[in-house]
């Protein structure tokens, strides 16, 4: 037990370490800019641990002994009575594009962040708990707007911005409920804030003295604290002596999430300085935001694990999504689908190279962000391999790389090309062992 500890606390030491020359803030400071994410309560983060992303992030109905996978909390009763801890981290470069007017204008971004941390232990041969922390969403965008003014001949200038997002802090439980048949709920205590501004300005024309300029600006940050819940339910038959069929689903209930929200107005000049009593429209004003239900489904089959192959479906209610003053906030629904294999050449061996797992994946979604009365779509790919490490290879570092694309390159989308760096640790070892006295 001493080593685990051990073996967690360098393995943490160093992940936030290199969170920290990534991020000034471990949680929900993004993955880089994005405008999408002035969207709803903003971007969301990929559900899955690193070995999920590698193959799709499919993890609906697939489990392994090796690895954790918190997707579907019923497949926690799957588990061996091993103590599993896992942290993840995850970088990402993307190109955002846009066409305007005869241009194409180009900027590149690059973010990283603390993907999760995980704690999984047994609680009997049938039962198995999980600890976790996961940024949820994140807000990270910077857009300008200029136009001119009708009627004249002076030019306005909109600035909009936003920074933030949400966490969730998880206690996941599985049980074996009868032979192959397993079900599981997660509680999640959901925080965080967001925070959007905007400013305009324009150029007022005084009398005798010229041309002043000034800036309106607008400011709104809202906190979210709330506890949400996850269900999951999974079978896993044996077909023969090899060959398992695994069928899972979860389902998240839509939820009332409580939150406060400020909103201030002022007007100032271009340095700053105040032109009069800034205007609080809303101070500390209590509200709840609706978070839409959402359905996953999970089949797939594998071969002791050597082999899987999976398919992962999913359905978000993101058009009845609600802000904290209980208004529609303009989503569509949103779907998704994924594909995803694993290999591994001779897990029973123990020569190293045939230990060596590898995955590869592809994802669809259709996002839930509209522009001009489009939905925009994210198509990506992905490969991983996990190396295993330490005393018996129990233990694994896993890559994973994921590269895609959402939206389209026009005068009304904007194109976001993007490549998605994940490296886990995964750290495995029994605890709670009766001494055994000869």
């Amino acid at each position: 037990m001493l080593r685990i500890y051990t073996r967690i606390s360098r393995v943490l030491f160093t992940s936030l370490l290199a969170t920290a020359a990534t991020s000034p803030i471990v949680l929900a400071q993004g993955l880089g800019s994005s405008p999408y994410s002035a969207l709803g309560i903003g971007e969301l983060y990929p559900t899955g641990n690193v070995t999920n992303l590698g193959m799709g992030g499919i993890g609906i109905s697939n489990a392994s002994p090796f690895y954790l996978n918190l997707q579907n909390p019923a497949l926690l009763g799957s588990r061996p009575p091993y103590t599993v801890f896992e942290v993840g981290l995850v970088g990402q470069s993307k190109t955002i594009s846009q066409n305007i007017g005869n241009e194409t204008q180009v900027q590149r971004s690059f973010g990283g962040n603390l993907g999760y941390l995980a704690l999984a232990f047994p609680a009997s041969s049938r039962w198995s708990m999980a600890l976790s922390l996961r940024p949820y969403t994140f807000v990270n965008y910077d857009i300008t707007q200029t136009s001119r003014l009708v009627g004249t001949t002076a030019a306005a200038q909109y600035n909009y911005s936003g920074r933030g997002g949400l966490n969730k802090a998880s206690f996941a439980t599985g049980y074996r409920l009868y032979k192959n048949i397993f079900v599981g709920a997660e509680g999640s205590f959901m925080f965080g804030n967001i925070t959007n501004s905007s400013d305009a300005r324009v150029v007022i024309e005084q009398l005798g003295v010229g041309a002043q300029d000034t800036r309106v600006n607008r400011l709104s940050r809202a906190n979210y604290s709330d506890i949400v819940w996850k269900l999951g339910l999974a079978w896993r038959p044996k077909l023969n002596q090899d060959w398992t069929l695994n069928l899972g689903a979860t389902y998240d209930p839509a939820t009332k999430v409580k939150g406060t929200e400020t909103e201030i107005y002022q007007q100032t000049t271009l340095a700053g300085l105040n032109l009069g009593v800034a205007d609080t429209l809303r101070n500390n004003a209590t509200g709840r935001t609706t978070l839409p239900q959402q359905a996953n489904f999970g089949i797939s089959i594998e071969r002791a694990n050597r082999l899987l192959v999976g398919v992962d479906v999913g359905f978000q209610q993101w058009g009845k999504y609600k802000t904290l003053n209980d208004q529609l906030g303009k989503l569509k629904d949103g779907m998704n689908v994924a594909a995803g294999i694993e290999y591994t050449p001779k897990p029973s061996s123990n020569k190293y190279t045939d230990l060596i797992t590898y995955r590869a994946g592809f994802q669809y979604n259709k996002l839930p962000y509209v522009v001009q009365g489009a939905q925009i779509n994210d198509i990506n790919g992905s490969l991983g391999l996990s190396l295993p490490v330490g005393a018996y290879y129990v233990n694994h570092v896993t890559l994973s790389v994921i590269g895609g694309q959402r939206g389209v390159l026009s005068s009304t989308q904007i194109r976001e090309q993007y490549v998605r760096i994940a490296i886990g640790f995964s750290l495995t070892d029994r605890w709670f062992r009766k001494p055994v006295i000869d």
